[in-house]
């Protein structure tokens, strides 16, 4: 074992002095001896095709994942933002990206990928407006941007669209065997990615260090590793990159092109029959599991707190590679937790393709926001009645 991971195991499994309350605790889950103190969850709620779960692990000391999932009788949304440098962007995009989406939907009179792509642009300027009016006061706020992913289940079709590297795999029936397989739906706009770097390389083509390999990992500048993403104004304009306040993140050129994009990459797919189920989730759950250990466990567990039980197998997984109990794992506090794995969020979707059919007016029209137990109202009602 390193020196340092000795030291900070000791201090992990010290006396641990609780500050903050447990979250709510599954019903579906009434035996659990001792709850995770870092874990929320949603066990089971309604959708317009069906049902869904919903789950957070917090690792970072204030949580950088930001989610929510809104339900109408005509239409179900998901959203999973992992913020990086700092949850002002994630949190941003939760408080705005649905609601330009509904908005520009209105004035279009329809879901579309233009709609979608729309609401995209209008969060991204509004974040950097607001970086604009903040980095006074405030300069590393330049540095703070968030992956986002984004599903849209209208009327049988579904949207997914998607910066940065969280992930949506749908875990659909292979009617030769009656097995159910994984099948990611989204691409990951990493550095690590073999695609990601030749896009880089050929948008950039004068720049030898657009992506850098260090201490095995590729980088982007030898910065970041995400390479689509709201935010992170330092990568994106001039006036922010050669920033002084921010020295952990500063170029060594004066930067002459946006770096970072932040245009989605969006796939719309009317969903099949063999289509069982989607799971929605930041990269803290890929790194921990591959898409079909993911898809097994839904396809092989009961509904009711599915999500939950996704993140505690990666949890446990986590605690596996650094020699550990998953027992001792929980006893880890916010904040030296996040070296052992990241903020983690997971929605899983179920399709229920006779609802598919029909819309169900009695479904409440709700907003689920991760990690708060309260519920209010979705503006889903708006769109009641478009094609």
């Amino acid at each position: 074992m390193w020196p340092w991971m000795g030291r900070l195991m000791a201090a992990c499994w010290g006396p641990v002095t609780r500050r903050y309350a447990c979250m709510t605790k599954d019903d579906s889950e009434p035996n659990v001896d001792q709850e995770d103190c870092l874990v929320w969850s949603r066990g089971l709620g309604k959708h317009s095709a069906g049902e869904y779960s919903f789950a957070v692990a917090q690792a970072n000391e204030i949580i950088e994942d930001h989610s929510q999932v809104e339900t109408g009788s005509a239409g179900t949304f998901v959203g999973v933002y992992d913020g990086h440098g700092g949850a002002d962007a994630s949190r941003f995009v939760a408080d705005h990206l649905f609601q330009h989406l509904i908005r520009n939907a209105r004035e279009a009179g329809t879901i579309s990928e233009e709609v979608v792509r729309n609401a995209f642009s209008a969060t991204e300027d509004g974040f950097l407006a607001h970086v604009r009016r903040m980095h006074p006061f405030k300069p590393v706020i330049a540095a703070v941007g968030s992956c986002c992913l984004v599903g849209l289940i209208w009327r049988g079709t579904l949207y997914i669209a998607n910066l940065g590297d969280s992930r949506a795999v749908v875990g659909s029936l292979n009617r030769s065997n009656n097995k159910i397989i994984a099948e990611q739906i989204t691409r990951d706009h990493n550095a690590s990615v073999s695609e990601v770097r030749q896009e880089l390389r050929s948008l950039h083509p004068d720049d030898n260090n657009i992506v850098m390999l260090k201490h095995g990992v590729w980088r982007i500048k030898g910065i970041i590793q995400v390479s689509r993403t709201i935010g992170d104004a330092y990568l994106k304009r001039p006036e922010y990159s050669m920033d002084p306040m921010v020295a952990r993140f500063k170029l060594s050129k004066p930067l002459r092109r946006p770096i970072l994009s932040s245009e989605p990459s969006i796939i719309t797919r009317v969903l099949r029959p063999q289509d069982q189920f989607l799971i929605f989730a930041s990269d803290g759950l890929w790194e921990q599991l591959t898409n079909q250990e993911a898809v097994d466990i839904v396809a092989n567990s009961p509904r009711a707190g599915i999500a939950k039980r996704l993140v505690k197998a990666a949890l446990k997984e986590a605690a596996r590679k650094r020699q550990m109990r998953y027992e001792d794992l929980k006893k880890v506090e916010k904040g030296i937790r996040r070296f052992f794995h990241d903020d983690i969020t997971v929605v899983v979707i179920f399709i229920d393709h006779s609802s598919l059919k029909e819309t169900d007016e009695s479904l409440p029209e709700l907003s689920v926001r991760g990690f708060v137990d309260s519920i209010g109202p979705s503006t889903f009602a708006s769109l009641d009645g478009m094609v």
